[in-house]
């Protein structure tokens, strides 16, 4: 079978590794991919978000199956376009990638069917959101969130009312992320472990993953801005057998069902981003895809042929299925370039690594790199995942952060407190 991943990141590169596994695979072409990717498919210079090169392109190579992983082309609606060519696929369509592509959406879904999430109020007018503000109905700190996507870089928690109208300025005034500012939701600042627990549905059958714990802020103790994610470990140590039986009852089921009542069902991978605070597991939000880093750091447990759970996933007859998980611990660690979230130099020849862009004990996922003259050169804000598994966190963790040691580009940056937060 001829098999298309679209994106080039961390999480595609994780997807590819695994889908090699499978016997019937014969040809894989990742759309773009990146340098490091390029040693496990054969890469194609296709922007993720081009859907009418990308149906052309499956046409013209034969493509059996397509998995689209990144939010942008989900929202756009390349699975749509895909399957109206005839090419069976594993991601939601439009309509239900809304579910993270307006979190408006996500919201009234949520209060509409009595599934637990934070208090909010929506506005599309940025005097009104700050005379609410005003208002002295709300306390701080306050989450400020855009409404549509933005590189999971949208979400503001400001800790007073100054702090609140900058995120209303930088969000609705500057548009910072384009028209997914035209609208915000202030929310209620929840507060407790915070889980993400990604899950297979066909629609009708949901099975969630082996739970995780992401790190969003690019510092150690959890400082500075929001990123796409520094790193991982699976499972997560503060999500119990109790907790997973609430969400499963609260939260899973009935959005897999509300989606089924709101005629656009969910078929993917859906991610719940979870906080279990005093009252109880609540929604902080949904993700219409894998999530990055937790994919990198959730595969390599997967004992079940991915692509057969695919398959099952685009049959509807995921129930027919018993996925397995290794009973042990994982952890990622991102390596970024200084500067990012913001502003970081690209280019940067990266040392340490073999021909194939690996390293031994441990497993390199590329997330944002190139190759140039037989070298690897940076080409993102995060340009490595180094994960590792072990029979416990701590065993996990050490090598991988071993492994980095002998990594090295200019301003190479990661947080060294992964798996204590």
């Amino acid at each position: 079978m001829n098999i298309l991943v679209v994106g080039g990141g961390g999480r595609e590169h994780a997807i590819i590794k695994s889908l090699k596994k499978n016997s019937r695979i014969t040809k894989i072409y990742a759309a773009p991919g990146n340098g490091g990717i390029s040693s496990d498919a054969e890469c194609v210079p296709i922007k993720a978000v081009d859907i009418s090169k990308m149906t052309d392109f499956a046409k013209e190579k034969d493509i059996d199956y397509a998995v689209v992983a990144p939010d942008d082309p989900l929202a756009l609606g390349m699975v749509d376009a895909l399957e109206n060519i005839g090419i069976r696929c594993f991601g939601p369509c439009k309509l239900a990638a809304r579910i993270e592509s307006s979190k408006v959406f996500a919201k009234e879904l949520m209060k509409k069917y009595g599934i637990p999430t934070a208090s909010y109020e929506v506005f599309s007018c940025q005097i009104k959101a700050e005379t609410y503000l005003d208002s002295g109905n709300i306390s701080f700190p306050v989450v400020i969130k855009a409404d549509g996507l933005a590189q999971g870089k949208g979400v503001i928690i400001a800790q007073n009312i100054k702090e609140a109208k900058d995120a209303l300025n930088t969000i609705m005034g500057d548009k910072k992320f384009g028209n997914s500012g035209d609208n915000v939701v202030i929310e209620e600042f929840l507060q407790g472990p915070e889980v993400s627990v990604l899950a297979f549905t066909d629609g009708k059958t949901i099975s969630p993953m082996v739970s995780s714990m992401d790190h969003k802020r690019i510092f150690d103790n959890n400082e500075g801005p929001n990123t796409g994610g520094m790193g991982a470990i699976a499972p997560n140590p503060h999500y119990s057998d109790e907790a997973a039986d609430i969400c499963m009852k609260s939260i899973f089921l009935p959005t897999i069902k509300a989606m089924n009542e709101e005629n656009c069902p969910f078929k993917g991978c859906l991610y719940f981003g979870l906080m279990l605070t005093k009252n109880g597991p609540k929604v902080i939000e949904y993700n219409c895809r894998f999530g990055d880093p937790e994919t990198q750091t959730i595969l390599p447990l997967l004992e079940t042929d991915l692509f057969d759970i695919m398959e099952a996933v685009t049959d509807e007859t995921l129930d027919k299925i018993d996925i397995k998980w290794a009973a042990l611990h994982s952890a990622c660690i991102m390596v970024a370039s200084n500067g990012y979230p913001d502003v970081f130099k690209k280019g940067l020849k990266i040392d340490g690594l073999d021909k194939n862009g690996g390293k031994e004990t441990v497993t390199v996922y590329h997330s944002g790199t190139e190759i140039q003259n037989d070298a690897f050169l940076t080409a993102g804000g995060r340009v490595l995942g180094i994960n590792s598994t072990g029979k416990t966190l701590e065993t996990a963790l050490e090598t991988a952060y071993r492994a980095i040691l002998g990594i090295n580009f200019e301003g190479m940056h990661y947080r060294k407190d992964i798996g204590k937060y």
